[in-house]
């Protein structure tokens, strides 16, 4: 289970930033919030950064991003070596995220669905467990190929 997760958003992901951390604290969830925290104009990847670069370095075991369809954040954190972030637009989705790809950073598009929808998602993607395996050795993959491409 997960105690600890870092959320981070831009002005278009901020009201259901929001919505998320609520959920969250009512599950007992600690949370650490990057930003932004207002609706002025802000760039998506220096809040991408900040989330991506504290689940790649281990300072927390989970993240959140949401931007307004959650590409453009999906895009920026996974540039960090071992995360696995994952779009998710739906319930299954989330749970296949974790269950196959054990992602460790969810993204939500704040202006493509709904809090409550966020909010099951999350939730589908907390209560998830990777079943290794098969799965395991496509990750290890990706990790030969990310270290690759890192020492080319």
């Amino acid at each position: 289970m997960v105690d600890k997760i870092v959320i981070g958003s831009d002005h278009g992901g901020l009201s259901l930033k929001d919505a998320v951390k609520n959920f969250l604290a009512g599950r007992g969830i600690e949370i650490e919030d990057v930003g932004t925290n207002n609706e002025g104009s802000v760039d998506y990847p220096d809040f991408g950064e900040k989330v991506a670069l504290m689940v790649s370095r281990g300072e927390t075991p989970a993240g959140i991003l949401i931007c307004g369809t959650g590409i453009g954040m999906s895009i920026v954190a996974n540039k960090f070596p071992g995360v696995r972030a994952a779009l998710v637009t739906d319930e299954f989705m989330a749970r296949m995220s974790k269950e196959h790809n054990n992602a460790n950073i969810i993204v939500l598009g704040g202006r493509v669905i709904t809090a409550e929808s966020a909010e099951q998602m999350v939730a589908a993607w907390l209560d998830a467990t990777f079943e290794g395996g098969r799965h395991q050795q496509r990750l290890d993959k990706i990790v030969r190929i990310e270290r690759d491409v890192l020492n080319r």
